[in-house]
């Protein structure tokens, strides 16, 4: 194998990688999607476990980002566009998370924002799926992913003002402060899917 073509494969690594956190993350907000439709311990799990998955994808990503010198494109955006594809699914596992803790049952704001945040995920991925080859394709999938982000967005603050339109007691005082710290794990949810898919769109216009 000559040198070229070891470094070929070497930057096409990180090209998989990124797919492969991009499709747990989908995967993740998927699974988020049906916990907030019908939450059990199990849709819950697999929640967890989907996001410890995705962490191991990222370790191997930096890992191979500490021992090569030629990437693909900036080491500051592939470490950037890593960090806030995670973050993403972070914030889908805490959302469970909060849930379960604070015995918050989903409604509908959170089910449309779970599901917002699903078709989002699945804009990044088919984004990073279009960026080696196709990446005018992938700009496409990453503006199409803020849009959706500003979606969820919308969804938030609707969220919080039929949430404080409600009577003022002291128990729906208590619900009132559980929701909202529910809801503000899925808006920053939204906020970094919102990120990644602003990295994405960088990187385009930086190689192209």
């Amino acid at each position: 194998m000559g040198l070229k073509s070891l470094f070929r494969r070497k930057q096409d690594r990180f090209y998989v990688l990124l797919t492969q956190q991009a499709e747990k993350t989908l995967q993740g907000m998927e699974a988020l999607l049906e916990y907030v439709t019908h939450p059990t311990e199990e849709r819950a799990k697999a929640v967890r476990l989907l996001e410890s998955e995705a962490d191991e994808v990222r370790r191997i990503l930096i890992d191979e980002l500490n021992h090569t010198f030629i990437t693909p494109f900036d080491r500051e955006d592939i470490f950037a566009l890593s960090r806030t594809i995670d973050d993403v699914l972070d914030y889908g596992e805490t959302t469970v998370e909060e849930m379960t803790t604070l015995g918050v049952a989903p409604n509908e704001y959170i089910r449309s924002m779970a599901a917002v945040l699903r078709d989002a995920a699945k804009e990044l991925y088919q984004a990073m799926l279009r960026l080696k080859d196709h990446p005018q394709v992938a700009l496409d999938h990453a503006t199409r992913a803020k849009a959706l982000e500003n979606q969820a967005e919308r969804i938030y603050r609707q969220a919080i003002a039929a949430l404080f339109a409600g009577p003022q007691n002291l128990e729906s005082v208590v619900l009132m402060l559980k929701m909202r710290e529910v809801y503000r794990h899925l808006s920053n949810a939204a906020d970094r899917g919102d990120e990644a898919a602003n990295i994405l769109s960088d990187i385009v216009v930086k190689t192209t």
